[in-house]
């Protein structure tokens, strides 16, 4: 592989690689460090990038946030940490958010809690109630709504 790059092939390298998925700046910047771009270089590369509309750090974060919750089923706290990981600012992260109803949202929670409660092999009611808590809090959900699910399923078994 080549070492060195020159504006232009890098620019054409970073289309493609922007138009095959949506990224976020910092992906962009790692990349063309690994091509050893320097600092102007990226900058300039940066600016005709989100001019053209191959970078949109909004539109990264929506796409982002509507696919991990759908495909993935993560909640909003994971996905919410994932985008700061990213250097995502607030305002797009909130503007993500909104890309997940409420209805879509609990709809995806109770059905994510009820297969883990059915799939977890635990006699034990209390180890089975800890190893169902601490899966749909790793998927990021609220506290508040995994103990009170947990709860709910727990009264449902002991009838």
């Amino acid at each position: 592989m080549k070492e060195i790059f020159s504006i232009k092939e890098a620019i054409h390298k970073i289309e493609h690689y922007c138009a095959y998925q949506e990224r976020c700046h910092e992906e962009v910047v790692q990349k063309l460090r690994s091509m050893k771009m320097d600092s102007d270089e990226i900058d300039t590369i940066l600016v005709h990038l989100i001019k053209d509309n191959f970078l949109n750090e909004s539109r990264f974060a929506c796409s982002f946030a509507r696919g991990k919750h759908r495909i993935k089923f993560w909640g909003k706290m994971r996905i919410v940490n994932e985008l700061k990981f990213r250097k995502i600012t607030q305002y797009n992260i909130n503007l993500a958010l909104r890309e997940i109803s409420a209805e879509e949202y609990l709809a995806t929670f109770h059905t994510v809690a009820e297969r883990n409660w059915e799939s977890v092999r635990e006699t034990n009611l209390l180890k089975k109630r800890k190893k169902c808590c601490d899966y749909l809090l790793r998927k990021g959900f609220e506290s508040t709504l995994v103990y009170e699910k947990v709860k709910e399923l727990m009264d449902l078994n002991t009838d």
